[in-house]
């Protein structure tokens, strides 16, 4: 559980006042926090920023996705209400996915993250190099 103020037994600092505690609610935290932070979910929530995209639009798109991850990611998207699934009756029938409110309000902080990535990519590479080379 993650609070704001105040101390708990069996808490521990993360940043600052925030506090997370063991337990049922840590392991929801971690869920969502597993849902959102992998890398087709950070990918799919980018694309969906300008508004509804259809399927395959988002597969060719998101290089290296298969459609069979594609379909598993957006499921559990929209399971958790981050994204919204249309059907139009045509023939061949059309899908598009768009981002919910909810989801919307994860643009911010997975732009940033996504940001800082594209940013220090070049440090992180020569510290992973700087590792290699000590084993």
């Amino acid at each position: 559980m993650i609070t704001s103020k105040g101390t708990q037994e069996g808490t521990a600092d993360l940043l600052g006042n925030i506090r997370v505690t063991e337990g049922d609610d840590c392991l929801a935290v971690r869920e969502i926090l597993n849902r959102v932070g992998d890398k087709w979910s950070l990918y799919v929530i980018t694309r969906l920023r300008d508004g509804p995209v259809r399927f395959m639009a988002l597969k060719r798109e998101i290089e290296g996705i298969s459609q069979r991850m594609l379909t598993l990611t957006l499921k559990g998207l929209e399971k958790d209400g981050i994204v919204t699934r249309t059907v139009f009756p045509t023939i061949p029938p059309r899908v598009d996915y768009a981002l919910t409110p909810l989801g919307e309000t994860l643009l911010e902080p997975v732009c940033s993250l996504i940001g800082w990535a594209e940013a220090h990519q070049a440090e992180i590479h020569a510290a992973r190099e700087r590792f290699s080379r000590v084993d």
